[in-house]
């Protein structure tokens, strides 16, 4: 895992300056703190850079990149990890092709010329990022994993386009602009974000699944979006339950099996995240049956019982023989690091769950550890939220009487009173766009939907007149593709679009790479193995959700490993207590907001409106205010301290500056 980035003149004689991709790589050093490179093309106008996280080839000058093909043709920069390299590698070598190094990356050289892009991509298994230049065809590549596990943007400005694992790379370049968008911004304060879009001006995502064409034709530049994956539902009329349950879950086993079995080849020691879900003890105990030596595993502990998850961990460990790494997290020490892990996340964060996920990534470096195996994706895959439940309740039981839809409602809502105003919303909230797209506002969007009605009255009065009328549910069913969602069953399209926007915005950004990369850990989810995506689209509804119980086929396919406890234990939610929980952790959220919600800081920055913050922190207060409605106010106080936290770190800031300074510090001059 490594930081990448680059740039590419529209005019090929405009030279490239080294030290400017040298500041790009810096400024993400703690991607990749083991060493860093750059290369650029004489007379092509383009330059790529990267910063080095050893995992595969540990030779420093060996696996040094970015990479150029033997015929010079090929420039290469890669973030991630392409398994079942050793396979392809041995394949292409017995049919006379030459390896350089032993690094997984330099697959890509070998497999593009032979097969080209579209063929080349089915090959590539992993999480991965990465930027190819085709000299002959002067043709870049921007590439993203299947579901954006890695991260990958880029914008285009005077006459350059340039890219970046993070946003503050693209930054590092000088003359990247710095400011937020409105709608961007509005995004920010309701937590859910539209497909491909960042909060700042100009910046764009690579999709998860796609590639960014950029060509340069008739003095300009070409870009293109290709789609090269997606998660393909079956259409209702494909769908058969004719084959035996055995089936399924034996095919979840395999497919599980060697996802997990890929995810531990390395050449440092792989460790394993262990909450006390289901998913990651899954992974451990996968893991801990192809290890030969006890497997290290690390967990969060929090102070408050409602959220500790200690318990039901060490359980899953002592069944193991993990050799178990409890880090334990007071709640008022996470607000002492917010604004640190918005640097990393360069996004607002609705929970401190990702200041918790930061600090052990700490801890995990600290123990010389550089891989953990986790468990995202499991929910998404074998529908596990609370969300697919009451769409599956109230959208997908055709045979489900009107008294048993209002009695499984009422009891999942009561069994997830903690999450309410987050995972499952207050109250029903519909939008129109979603509903004609979907068929129904899913679940998972309508409390970020509800949070939504607070942000016009948050925005400062020229933010406010820019989306006075905006549809924050329109714009993000418009990045949706309709051709997945048509004819399919209801659960699936819970999912998939679940997928489409907590997963790749949430879970893998601030609950994943970002904070993980801040300390230069690699996280493995074998979940989001696509072989196994595939096949767990296949499975009937029934067998995801059979009756109350989420994730059936999976808790079948994994029970000889799972300890009782766990295999009978509904889903619980993986967060850090909000602030009203614990006064103290009120208090020091109140300390950050006596920083950043002054209304001098307000109005230093011009994107909130004093009073409607004030009117804000008073609901949030009144006694009469329920804790489901403080759940979601929460929520939206943080994500008003985090973008005033953001406009500090990159906007107020002079991160070109701050990035060649880096590179100073660090040693690395081009």
């Amino acid at each position: 895992m490594c930081g990448i980035a680059g740039y590419i003149h529209l005019n090929p004689n405009h030279p490239i300056d080294p030290q400017t991709l040298v500041a790009m790589a810096a400024i993400q050093h703690h991607r990749g703190p083991d060493g860093f490179g750059y290369q650029l093309i004489d007379n092509q106008g383009i330059g790529f850079s990267h910063a080095r996280l050893s995992i595969i080839d540990l030779e420093a000058n060996r696996g040094r990149q970015p990479f150029t093909s033997e015929d010079g043709r090929l420039l290469l920069t890669t973030n991630g990890e392409f398994y079942d390299y050793k396979r392809l590698r041995a394949d292409f070598t017995s049919r006379g092709a030459r390896f350089r190094t032993k690094s997984d990356s330099e697959l890509v050289l070998h497999l593009y010329p032979r097969l080209g892009l579209r063929g080349m991509l089915p090959h590539l298994r992993g999480e991965f990022a990465f930027a190819l230049y085709d000299q002959e065809r002067d043709r870049l590549m921007l590439i993203r994993d299947r579901f954006g596990i890695k991260p990958l943007y880029w914008t285009q400005v005077n006459g350059t386009l340039v890219f970046g694992s993070e946003i503050k790379a693209l930054f590092a370049h000088p003359e990247v602009p710095r400011r937020f968008s409105p709608q961007g911004l509005f995004h920010q304060l309701m937590q859910t974000m539209v497909p491909g879009s960042t909060a700042f001006e100009g910046i764009q995502q690579v999709k998860p699944g796609h590639v960014v064409i950029v060509e340069r034709k008739q003095g300009n530049f070409q870009i293109r979006e290709e789609k090269y994956w997606d998660l393909d539902f079956p259409r209702l009329s494909e769908r058969t339950d004719s084959l035996p349950e055995e089936h399924h879950i034996e095919g979840v086993r395999t497919q599980l099996t060697e996802a997990v079995q890929l995810r531990l080849e390395a050449d440092v020691p792989v460790g394993c995240y262990l909450s006390g879900g289901i998913d990651s003890c899954i992974a451990l105990g996968l893991s801990a049956a192809i290890q030969q030596a006890p497997v290290k595993a690390f967990t969060i502990g929090f102070d408050d019982v409602d959220y500790d998850e200690t318990p039901i961990a060490q359980e899953m460990a002592r069944a193991t023989g993990a050799d178990q790494d409890i880090i334990h997290l007071r709640a008022d020490h996470l607000y002492d690091h917010f604004a640190e892990t918005l640097w990393h996340t360069e996004r607002t964060i609705y929970n401190t769950l990702g200041v918790a996920k930061l600090l052990m990534s700490r801890h995990v470096h600290q123990t010389q550890y550089k891989v953990v195996v986790t468990g995202e994706g499991s929910d998404e895959l074998f529908g596990g939220y609370p969300s697919f439940r009451r769409d599956m309740i109230l959208h997908g039981l055709e045979t489900l009487s009107a008294q048993e839809r209002v009695q499984w409602e009422r009891g999942l809502a009561e069994s997830n009173q903690l999450f309410r105003g987050a995972m499952l919303a207050e109250n029903e909230t519909h939008n129109t766009a979603l509903e004609a797209l979907i068929g129904f506002t899913p679940s998972c969007l309508q409390p970020w939907l509800h949070a939504a009605e607070h942000v016009p009255a948050l925005l400062s009065a020229p933010l406010r007149e820019q989306v006075k009328s905006y549809d924050p549910g329109q714009a993000i069913a418009e990045h949706l593709d309709a051709d997945m969602l048509v004819n399919r069953h209801p659960l699936d399209k819970a999912q998939y679009i679940w997928i489409k926007t907590m997963l790749e915005g949430q879970i893998l950004t601030w609950g994943g790479d970002r904070v993980d990369m801040a300390n230069s850990m690699e996280a493995r989810p074998p979940f989001l193995d696509h072989h196994l995506a595939e096949f767990a689209t296949g499975l009937p509804p029934a067998m995801r959700i059979k009756g109350q119980k989420e994730k059936y086929v999976l808790r079948e396919a994994m029970r000889g490993l799972l300890p009782k406890v766990l295999y009978e234990r509904e889903k619980f939610a993986f967060m850090a207590p909000p602030a009203h929980t614990d006064p103290k952790k009120w208090a020091a959220m109140n300390q950050l907001a006596q920083k950043y919600l002054t209304a001098e800081a307000i109005a230093h920055t011009g994107l909130l409106d004093a009073q409607g913050v004030k009117d804000l922190f008073a609901l949030h207060e009144a006694k009469q205010t329920p804790l489901s409605t403080k759940v979601r106010l929460d929520a939206v106080i943080n994500h008003l301290l985090g973008v005033q936290i953001l406009h500090q770190h990159f906007i107020a800031t002079d991160i070109p500056a701050l990035a060649r300074q880096r590179a100073q510090e660090l040693g690395w001059r081009a």
